[in-house]
């Protein structure tokens, strides 16, 4: 796959990237690079190999799931116009 001009002049408008004309051409040369690499990944036989969440081997470190209010309703509902006990009070909308 190769790229045109008018491809990255697209591209970068989609992006919200200001390029000007003088900058397309290397651009254009950097994505087509890109690309080729991509391709070349695209023919690595990977047969048989585990799917890595990382390159070193590792063991998540867990915690219990324990739900709490976070210890600072009070906090939470510091700064409500109305509040009951620890929650917000509001105008009913629907009948």
């Amino acid at each position: 796959m190769s790229v045109d001009q008018g491809t990255v002049r697209r591209i970068a408008h989609l992006a919200r990237v200001a390029v000007g004309d003088d900058e397309v051409g290397h651009l254009q040369g950097e994505l087509n690079a890109i690309l080729s690499f991509v391709e070349a990944l695209g023919a690595v036989n990977v047969e048989g190999v585990e799917p890595m969440t990382s390159v070193a081997p590792m063991k998540l470190r867990m915690r219990t799931d324990a739900v709490t209010d976070g210890f600072i309703a009070d906090d939470v509902v510091a700064n409500a116009p109305e509040r009951e006990d620890h929650f917000f009070v509001v105008p009913k909308v629907v009948e």
